[in-house]
């Protein structure tokens, strides 16, 4: 199962936003392995996520958290990071480390 969310820039201090920095897709990818999800770009082939994001989770089922990074989007690949959040109801927030960008924030049940 695919959970979209987007992240949304604030250029210059804009919190509306702007035709020039349009908001970005991500996505958590859930139920390929227990207790793992996959936050990756939610367009096409994996791309959309701003690269080399920061991404916090907190498992709100068991208390577990942790803290990892997007990978950089090099060779082609899209970014993505693999997190071993267990399973329960996971809270994720991935805040871009380039730019003014408002961090996006997911909810969603890790079988």
């Amino acid at each position: 199962m695919t959970v979209p969310f987007q992240i949304n820039p604030a250029p210059y201090g804009n919190p509306n936003g702007s035709f020039d920095a349009p908001a970005t897709q991500c996505a958590a990818v859930i139920g390929d392995r227990p207790g793992v999800v996959v936050i990756t770009g939610g367009k096409p082939g994996g791309w959309g996520c701003p690269l080399s994001s920061q991404v916090q989770w907190l498992n709100l089922s068991t208390g577990a958290t942790g803290t990892t990074h997007l990978s950089d989007g090099l060779n082609g690949i899209p970014a993505q990071a693999t997190v071993n959040t267990g399973i329960g109801q996971v809270a994720v927030i991935l805040n871009p480390v380039a730019g003014i960008i408002t961090p996006g924030l997911a909810t969603f049940y890790v079988p």
